[in-house]
């Protein structure tokens, strides 16, 4: 398939329209010939400085709050990951050829941010559109009171519109506060496991509101060994997190008193044909043995756990797969396999949303997480951990939910 060769600085600074880049310091890092045409400043006199040095608010004029109200914006940008759009506002430049002599401008601003590869924000896209002309044009030569009116209801359609969004912002993070506290309710850190590290890892759905329907649970055995299980309930928001909730609480009780995963899946899948959203849902669990340095283990439906030995090579436990939670009409007894580790392996459990994309097969999926293992192996769990979202995550957002767990054994 042919592939354009697109030159997309050159695309950028051809942008019609006013636009820049800023760093999220709000310094300056690039700027397109609109911008530098309609503020009268130089590549030069913009790029590496701080936005408000090169233009500062007119301190003749007292009620002007454009730099505040910015500034505001950008940061709301930054913090949230959001757009944010601006009321039209009134912003003078002073004219650098003429110190102290200030030109009346009038704004309409949109900031968006960019992220990087660590899911952070790094740059923010400022656009702005120049309306200065046309509440001039509108009064007429001599005579700036059609003007006026014109500034005044433009003015406060923006200011409605803003108050809107403020009151949409709010609503939303109140829900995702409620949110955040049910994650934090239904997936706390792990607990105290002696000297093996672990770290676990937790990301929503675009739009899901941080919280999903995917699980992870670390389970203390008798004799001083661990169970590690993962499962994923079809579905996004609150409702799959529900049931999440409900089938990772069942799971942790029959791991405690199950001879085994697959008698602990068993379980689980009765309980799950009486839970809403519970039936198809899938699981993978693990107890490890410290003293036979074995893991036996069994899959409902799940990708296979990925277990990374020292020298870095990877297997998969694929030899107990069996379909998801409450599939069958009828029970029937579930698989489960050993695989013998040694010391200083380390056994990854995850969900779909961190491998799986529709554009390739299963098998290209595991082998880019086996290549991420097997270059990041030598890290500790919490630095692995976040070296896989970031090779294997898309940079702008994941379309389904992701856990994922990593234990040193």
């Amino acid at each position: 398939m042919w592939e354009p060769q697109i030159d997309y600085a050159a695309v950028f600074r051809a942008l019609p329209g006013m636009v820049a880049l800023l760093t999220p310091d709000l310094v300056y890092a690039d700027a397109n010939e609109d911008f530098l045409r309609l503020a009268g400043r130089t590549r030069e006199q913009l790029l590496g400085r701080y936005i408000f040095d090169v233009f500062p608010e007119n301190p003749n004029e007292p009620a002007a709050a454009g730099m505040r109200e910015t500034e505001a914006s950008m940061r709301r940008a930054v913090d949230t990951g959001e757009r944010d759009t601006m009321a039209l506002l009134r912003y003078d430049i002073e004219d650098v050829q003429r110190p102290g002599h200030w030109e009346e401008h009038y704004w309409s601003p949109v900031n968006a941010p960019v992220f990087g590869p660590d899911g952070r924000v790094a740059l923010i896209v400022h656009r702005v559109e120049e309306v200065t002309e046309l509440i001039r044009a509108f009064g007429g030569p001599g005579d700036d009171s059609r003007a006026r009116v014109l500034e005044a209801e433009l003015y406060t359609r923006a200011r409605e519109l803003q108050e809107v969004n403020e009151r949409l912002r709010n609503a939303h993070a109140h829900e995702r506060e409620v949110a955040l506290a049910l994650q934090a309710a239904m997936l706390p850190p792990p607990g105290p496991t002696g000297q093996h590290g672990a770290a676990v890892r937790y990301r929503p759905a675009i739009g899901a509101l941080n919280v999903c329907g995917d699980w992870y649970d670390l389970v203390e055995l008798p004799g001083e060994n661990l169970a590690i299980a993962v499962g994923d309930v079809v579905g996004h928001g609150l409702a799959a997190a529900c049931a999440m909730g409900q089938l990772r609480s069942a799971l942790s009780a029959a791991c405690r008193v199950a001879k085994g995963p697959a008698e602990a899946l068993e379980a689980l899948g009765l309980y799950a044909r009486s839970v809403e959203g519970g039936e198809s849902a899938t699981a993978a669990a693990t107890f490890i043995d410290w003293d036979d340095h074995c893991i036996t283990y069994s899959c409902a439906g799940h990708l296979p756990p990925a277990l990374l030995a020292p020298d870095g090579s990877v297997s998969f436990l694929d030899q107990a797969t069996d379909p998801p939670l409450g599939a069958r009409p009828e029970h029937v007894t579930r698989p489960q396999a050993k695989a013998a580790f040694v010391e200083g392996s380390t056994l990854v459990l995850y969900t779909d949303g961190l491998i799986e994309r529709r554009t390739e097969d299963i098998d290209a999926s595991l082998a880019r997480l086996a290549d991420s293992l097997t270059r990041h192996g030598h890290a500790d769990p919490e630095t692995l951990a976040d070296a896989l979202l970031a090779d294997l995550l898309p940079t702008t957002g994941n379309t389904d939910d992701t856990a994922l767990i990593v234990l040193r054994l």
